[in-house]
């Protein structure tokens, strides 16, 4: 189980919380990322499609891994989650479409990883992705859209601070079929003042 779960690169945190830290997707992580994602794929079910294979992954990476941009001009950051102890893989954070100007916002996807969803990891995970949007991407606004009977994700946006807006009916294709989406958002100023009120 080792081989799943460990990355098979150094790491280079630069997002630490007290369970898990975050760092880029890296090519040399394909191995690791595959076999977690074939391993989740029940867990996944209808409601996200990892990676799974290493070609799929390698595209990701050319995406969403860290770029030798100014930070203003990142359109998609990636971010996967290790645990501290073991540096096990135990899941995924995409900030997506960053649009700057008079709108700067972006959307916030995430996904686990069997057997580590519902141990509190992506509760952590979720508030550093946060912390780098806004404070590291300067970002005003991150929206998260999640599919309506997927209650666990629902309860992560909402738990992060995360207000729903709306319904979006057939928003995304996802395993073949077009999903309806609640539609959360998050601002800033209501960030800091969550950040500021549990201090």
């Amino acid at each position: 189980m080792a081989a799943v779960t460990r990355p098979s690169a150094p790491s280079s945190p630069f997002l630490r919380g007290a369970q898990v830290y975050l760092r880029s997707p890296q090519r040399a992580d394909a191995p690791v990322f595959v076999a977690a994602a074939l391993a989740s794929r029940r867990l996944h079910g209808r409601w996200v499609q990892a990676p799974s294979t290493v070609e799929a992954f390698h595209a990701y990476v050319a995406r969403f891994g860290r770029r030798t941009v100014a930070v203003e001009r990142l359109q998609h950051v990636g971010l996967l989650a290790f645990r501290h102890d073991d540096d096990a893989l135990v899941g995924a954070f995409n900030l997506g479409d960053i649009i700057r100007g008079a709108f700067c916002s972006a959307y916030l996807g995430y996904f686990a990883f069997a057997p580590h969803a519902g141990q509190g990891y992506m509760a952590e995970g979720i508030e550093l992705a946060l912390r780098h949007a806004f404070s590291g991407l300067g970002l005003h606004r991150v929206e998260v859209n999640v599919q309506p009977a997927n209650l666990r994700s629902l309860a992560l946006a909402e738990r992060a601070g995360f207000v729903r807006e709306g319904y979006s009916p057939r928003y995304l294709r996802i395993a073949g079929r077009w999903r309806d989406h609640v539609r959360h958002a998050l601002l800033v100023e209501d960030w800091r003042a969550r950040r500021k009120a549990r201090r």
